[in-house]
């Protein structure tokens, strides 16, 4: 059996044709730069293009939230039709997930090496939840029933920010004036990261550099802070960089409190295998737990970061693979 995934993002569309026997195994696998394309199709139209085994079945996640099988993408200009994927590929068994529970349904197709463990916690038969920081922010849960987890989506990413100090009430109010509604999705993405950077030299609490201005205008800002905080260059973005992971992991503690994910927590996304680096356990599980009379139930929780990349498209062919059998 042969089936056709997808991890639709803001800035990649990932595609893969799976061989599903015994487990999932990789045929053809390919990423596109979104918005370089007009619509999913397209791309599924380029991808297949002298393949010949037959699909059987498909399976998309999509960063944005689905209703009655459409999905208007979040950070791109793309509605996404299972009529119109069912009619090209001439197959009924197409299914639209939420790139989020994507990601969640491939939590179980993760091998050996491919978590980063954070907090080794104690792990209990119990819900686990998922955050994802990267071209936007995502949130999923893992119910359980008793006997199995069972994924679902959410927009939790899209919740209203909540500052924590005098400093995040400074940047509540400089957002509220470049956004109609500032959410966490605002400041824990890529774009976000470039944001308190910004904030931070506006401001005047740190100095910014002209060479780096100048980098900004050729590549993306938040790889260009990352890589100078990073390489211990640039003071400003080393600051930047370290108020984004302290409000991930704030972020991080509201949605295992919001789901009592005892069974783990998840940190997902093209952002956190890149910034690892940058990143103190000990100080993250601190900053995770704080949430004062419950601090000693979340610093039990199992703290984990997904390293394999391809997590949100094994999900997808995962799903398909139950439904098609």
């Amino acid at each position: 059996m042969y089936i056709l995934a997808g991890d639709i993002g803001g800035t990649n569309t990932r595609l893969a044709l799976f061989e599903a026997k015994d487990g999932l195994k990789v045929i053809k696998e390919k990423k596109y730069p979104s918005k370089d394309y007009p619509s999913l199709l397209e791309i599924i139209r380029l991808f297949l293009e002298g393949v010949d085994s037959p699909i059987e079945g498909a399976s998309f996640g999509v960063a944005g939230p689905v209703k009655e099988g459409k999905c208007k993408a979040t950070n791109l200009a793309w509605v996404v039709d299972v009529k119109e994927i069912q009619e090209d590929l001439k197959t009924l068994s197409v299914f639209l997930l939420n790139d989020l529970e994507a990601n969640a349904w491939g939590l179980s197709t993760l091998k050996e090496g491919e978590l980063f463990v954070l907090n080794e916690g104690k792990e209990h038969s119990a819900n686990k939840a998922l955050i994802s920081a990267g071209t936007g922010l995502g949130e999923a849960c893992l119910y359980w029933d008793g006997k199995m987890h069972h994924p679902f989506a959410t927009e939790g990413g899209h919740v209203d920010f909540a500052p924590r100090d005098e400093l995040e009430m400074e940047l509540l109010r400089y957002m509220r004036k470049i956004f109609d509604h500032v959410s966490f999705e605002r400041v824990l993405c890529g774009s976000g990261l470039y944001l308190l950077y910004r904030f931070l030299t506006e401001m005047q609490l740190e100095k910014g550099s002209e060479a780096l201005s100048l980098e900004f205008s050729l590549k993306d800002p938040a790889s260009v802070i990352t890589d100078k905080a990073l390489k211990k260059e640039d003071r400003a973005s080393m600051r930047a960089l370290d108020w984004f992971i302290s409000i991930y992991a704030s972020a991080a503690g509201n949605l295992a409190l919001k789901f009592l994910s005892l069974g783990g927590l998840y940190i997902g996304g093209g952002i956190a295998p890149k910034i690892l680096p940058a990143i103190n356990p000990a100080d993250f599980v601190k900053i995770f737990s704080a949430k004062g009379r419950f601090a000693p139930l979340l610093s039990d929780i199992p703290l984990k970061v997904v390293l394999n990349d391809l997590a949100a498209l094994q999900g997808s062919a995962f799903y398909a693979k139950t439904k098609l059998t």
